[in-house]
């Protein structure tokens, strides 16, 4: 099951690549351009931090839920 940050990290993705989608179609090119170069740092952010979680539950040795 998505956790709420999960759920958080998704939406702004979908944000992101909906309001580059909509700059690039109505013609300003280059700021949807720059726009969608934020959908792959907002999934490496989200990732890291789930990295993040899930070392320190093995760091803890499982005791923390």
């Amino acid at each position: 099951m998505l956790k709420t940050s999960d759920v958080f990290i998704l939406l702004a993705v979908a944000v992101s690549f909906f309001v580059s989608g909509f700059l690039w179609f109505t013609g300003n090119k280059q700021e949807g351009l720059f726009t969608a170069m934020w959908v792959p740092s907002i999934l490496a952010f989200g990732i890291y931090f789930k990295l993040a979680v899930v070392n320190a539950k093995l760091s803890d040795g499982g005791r923390s839920s």
